[in-house]
């Protein structure tokens, strides 16, 4: 470990996301996990709660939970299904339903409800199966036809129904691995993630009972007696480097298999950290087991497998294509028998015609060394299947595709060749580069990666452990000052930042060359937060400091420098000085041309950097040409709560805002407000921004009342997160005034225009065009008010400096001009 490891950021980025504990109370002996089934009141599992993705409803108008034979029921259903909710009335069951959209429900109807209940959800789309359990089954046997293909059957014994539930929910199960048309973002991260659980030296005594623990707080496992005791027995028995105890608690579809795989096919960070040991104990099992029976000469391995899957028509046509690449993030099911591939298809068709089915003819080559893949029957609770379970991060060649008929129903063949990765060249190179910028070992890496992945608190989280582990070691401490300073600064927790900069500072200036690259980080971390609290000469100041150093150690095409030149293009944009800005930037962006994989991220910040300049500029066609750009890069290469996404859909709504189109302005904005309510703390002066953007479209479109109500909520986060001289604050004081005027209520317009203008004056260089703003609208309150001298005198101030800082055709001159 050490200062190497440094992290730089450019200044036009906000990253930040909510905050979330990842490590739980540690136990010393694994015999302290207490596991408990405690009922927590009638209140109903919602849709972000589940683990799985298909839950079970029984609705019975006589339902007697206090009966023992019901009880007994619910017990043995829910060694398939964690969540189960039970109803007496018909439409609060139906509106239940209503409330999910990418769940399917299993529905066990009573015989007296059927024929009220069954023609109306059966066209649902949440509904997956229905079971109609009565007492005389040949009462209900019409309801066993190709009309009503969703109905599984008729049934008089639970024990029926179980079995059948367990079959619609393995097919759930399978259905839900996604496939990745082309290799996505996703696909890199997690690979990265696998890559650096694999190295990590997990403590068992603690990462056993911290899952244990996560498992139990999953709110869909609360009443699950079943459940609970195999999280409660996983907590006492489970052993990594036993014999195959990991593939046999994959194998048991307990909560490890269903949290392990909907973490990888959601990208679930939080839970990929906790299930983290885990999925290197299977892969290495399964590697074990491939290498076993790999050298087993009376079996030999088969060279084809197959596996069953539905997919919707469009997802069909955009990800199978000749001779393109798929790939899949989780562990892999498939079988060596073809019928069972397709009998998978033709259950799974009979729930659900509104998909197609495709039957994947995959050959293994034992030569192929990307992935490994191993016999697991003899673990599996269906060992005729004859499962092969393939390792996370398979990626495919698709060698043929071709429409069959299979019996009664047409499917579509889709034969795969299992290779490398490697042979995405766009992807590599991307991976490539940013595996060089994942620096360090083990810990290290994994707090990089949640950094890269805009995950700042869980990375701020994993950087205070490895503080506690090495608090005397200085080139550790250095490291991790720096680093949680960059986390604070993104959270917008400027002073905290500050500290942990100076506190690395502290100690790479007394433990490192004046000329080292390192300092040029920590110089330039600590002229960002002074660029984001407004203190722009200070900002320049440690800017150049970094940039003089890089200047000297580096060479004249390496990343770090291209970051150097976007920061003080970054302060010259907030300045108001644009020409200086676009030089800057644009000595950035030819640095990354040469140096960096045409997808990075770092590109585009480049363009989105460069497009704010021209969006100040009043040349709004080419400022959303490279905002446009920016945002195909970033949707591209980030995960799709990436907090850099919003600033992509916040830019190109500004542009739309300042060109009229409000709708559109709007529709980008709420889209940017999206992704940092959910990934910034309530305080975050980007919110702040974000709801300062929707007042200004409300504003120009007349709806006041409204626009004072998301200005307001801006300046309240900005009053308590940044500086009182900052300027975001004049802004946010100029705007409430700008709506007061147009309500026509000059004197309060004027007495918000008067606080922005102390803030601005004090703040920003003197011919800076927000100040020419504010002289503009003291001038448009004392015009409102029959003052005309006085309005006069602030509007030719305005008009100055106006024609000083912008080009001669910015639509603001001509505004000038006109007053």
């Amino acid at each position: 470990m050490g200062c190497s490891a440094s992290v730089t950021t450019d200044n036009s980025v906000v990253n930040s996301t909510t905050p979330v504990k990842i490590n739980s109370p540690t136990h010393p002996h694994r015999s302290q996990v207490s596991i408990t089934n405690e009922e927590k009141g009638q209140q109903r599992v919602q849709a972000q709660d589940l683990v799985q993705n298909y839950f079970l409803l029984w609705l019975d108008g006589n339902l007697d939970e206090s009966n023992e034979d019901f009880r007994n029921s619910i017990n043995q259903l829910q060694l398939t299904v964690d969540t189960i909710e039970k109803f007496r009335d018909a439409d609060e069951c139906l509106n239940y339903i209503s409330s999910f959209k990418n769940q399917k429900a299993f529905l066990i109807v009573s015989g007296a409800l059927t024929e009220n209940v069954v023609p109306r959800v059966h066209g649902m789309s949440q509904i997956y199966a229905i079971y109609i359990f009565c007492r005389k089954k040949s009462k209900y046997e019409q309801w066993e036809t190709k009309e009503w293909s969703k109905v599984r059957g008729v049934f008089t014994e639970i024990h029926s129904i179980c079995a059948s539930v367990q079959q619609s929910a393995r097919e759930c199960d399978d259905d839900t691995v996604g496939i990745t048309g082309e290799l996505e973002s996703s696909f890199m991260y997690t690979t990265f993630f696998k890559e650096i659980v694999l190295e990590i030296d997990f403590d068992e005594k603690k990462t056993i009972p911290e899952l244990a623990d996560y498992a139990c707080q999953q709110k869909v496992y609360a009443n699950n007696k079943k459940e609970l005791e195999l999280i409660n027995k996983f907590a006492q028995e489970y052993h990594g480097n036993i014999d195959n105890n990991p593939v046999q608690w994959y194998t048991a579809e307990c909560f490890t298999y269903k949290m392990l795989n909907k973490a990888l096919g959601n990208l679930d960070v939080n839970t990929l950290l906790k299930t983290g040991f885990f999925m290197r104990d299977l892969h290495q099992n399964i590697q074990q087991l491939h290498d076993e029976q790999l050298n087993d000469k009376d079996k030999p391995f088969p060279s084809i497998v197959y596996r069953g899957q539905t997919m919707k028509q469009q997802d069909f046509e955009t990800k199978i294509q000749p001779d393109k690449l798929m790939s899949y993030n989780n562990f892999l099911s498939t079988s060596e028998l073809r019928n069972v591939a397709v009998g998978f298809i033709r259950n799974k068709l009979q729930s659900d015609n509104s998909k197609i089915g495709v039957l994947f003819i995959i050959k293994i080559d034992p030569s192929t060394k990307s992935v490994p893949y191993a016999r697991i029957a003899k673990f599996s609770k269906f060992p005729p299947e004859k499962e092969v379970l393939l390792s996370t991060h398979t990626v495919f060649r698709i060698r043929q595709i071709k429409e069959i008929q299979e019996e009664e129903i047409k499917i579509w063949q889709v034969k795969l060749t299992l290779t490398s990765n490697g042979i995405d060249e766009e992807l590599t190179a991307l991976t490539k580069q940013i595996r060089m910028e994942i620096t360090g070992t083990g810990w290290e890496r994994m707090g990089f990666l949640l950094w890269k992945m805009g995950e700042h608190d869980k990375a701020e989280e994993v950087l205070t452990m490895l503080l506690e582990q090495a608090p005397d070691d200085d080139n550790n401490k250095a490291y991790c000052y720096n680093a949680i300073g960059l986390m604070k600064d993104n959270q917008g927790q400027y002073n905290a930042a500050i500290d942990f900069y100076e506190k690395s500072l502290q100690i790479t200036e007394k433990t490192l060359p004046s000329n080292h690259p390192n300092l040029a980080t920590s110089y330039s971390n600590v002229g960002q937060v002074y660029n984001s609290m407004g203190d722009y000469s200070k900002a320049l100041q440690f800017y150049e400091k970094s940039l003089k150093i890089r200047e000297k150690a580096l060479p004249t095409n390496h990343p770090d420098l291209a970051i150097s030149y976007g920061t003080i293009g970054g302060v010259y944009d907030n300045m108001g000085d644009y020409s200086k800005a676009l030089e800057f930037y644009q000595k950035s962006l030819k640095i990354r041309e040469k140096a960096l994989p045409s997808n990075h991220p770092d590109f585009a910040i480049s363009y989105s950097n460069i497009g704010g300049v021209y969006d100040n500029m009043g040349d709004y066609s080419k400022a959303l040409e490279f905002y446009e750009k920016s945002l195909k890069i970033r949707e591209k290469a980030l995960p799709s709560n990436h907090p850099d996404l919003a600033i992509s859909y916040g830019s190109i709504g500004t542009v739309h805002n300042n060109m009229g189109d409000y709708s559109k302005a709007l529709e980008f904005y709420e889209k940017s407000l999206k992704i940092r309510e959910k990934s910034l703390p309530p305080n975050h002066p980007a919110l702040a921004s974000s709801y300062n953007n929707i007042g200004l479209v409300y504003n120009n479109m007349g709806d006041y009342s409204k626009a004072l109500e998301f200005y307001e909520k801006d300046l309240e986060i900005t009053k308590n997160a940044l500086p009182s001289n900052h300027p975001s604050l004049a802004t946010s004081y100029n705007d409430i005034g700008l709506v007061y005027d147009y309500m026509g209520d000059h004197l309060k317009a004027l007495e918000f225009y008067d606080k922005s203008l102390k803030i601005s004056e004090k703040a920003l260089p003197s011919n800076h065009p927000a100040l020419a703003t504010s002289y503009n609208n003291i001038a448009l309150a004392y015009n409102n008010m029959g003052d005309y001298l006085k309005a006069l005198g602030f509007y030719e101030k305005a008009h100055k400096i106006y024609e000083k800082a912008l080009p001669s055709n910015h639509p603001y001159l001509a505004i000038s001009y006109n007053n």
